[in-house]
């Protein structure tokens, strides 16, 4: 019997493919699990539709963070922390601290886990740093430290 996996079930499937499979195995299982449904031209043209669907919200998502990307590399954010002698900050600042700026400052909610800082910024000075926005766009963000307060 052909069905179409709904769920990703080891060694069988992952979700949207279409596989023949044992008709006892999906009468008594796939089928009553909820994990797959058979395969016939009706649930065929669904997957077809919900398959275009998904593809028109990567692409939408893609060209979003191609314009986030564009907006970003303008910016600079700035922070202001306390130094000592040659520049070197007490402390450090964090992805969290660059996240919560960029909130403040110009509006734009980015995941701290996005910014991929590396190690902590522990200097005074400009500071590229990497924000992945997409799984194929990357854009660097312009992070100045001020001496502070």
């Amino acid at each position: 019997m052909k069905v179409i996996f709904l769920k990703d079930v080891k060694g069988k499937g992952k979700k949207g493919e279409v596989k023949n499979v044992a008709d006892g195995y999906a009468q008594n299982f796939l089928i009553k699990q909820g994990l797959a449904v058979e395969a016939n031209s009706a649930n065929v043209s669904s997957l077809n539709a919900q398959k275009k669907k998904e593809e028109k919200l990567s692409a939408e998502e893609l060209a979003e963070a191609k314009k986030l990307k564009e907006v970003l590399e303008q910016l600079t954010v700035e922070l202001s922390a306390k130094s000592g002698e040659g520049g070197r900050l007490f402390g450090s600042i964090t992805s969290k601290q660059i996240a919560e700026a960029l909130q403040k400052v110009h509006g734009i909610k980015i995941d701290k886990r996005k910014i991929e800082l590396e190690d902590a910024i522990r200097a005074l000075g400009y500071t590229k740093v990497p924000v992945k926005l997409h799984t194929e766009v990357t854009a660097t963000l312009n992070v100045h430290v001020k001496e502070g307060n």
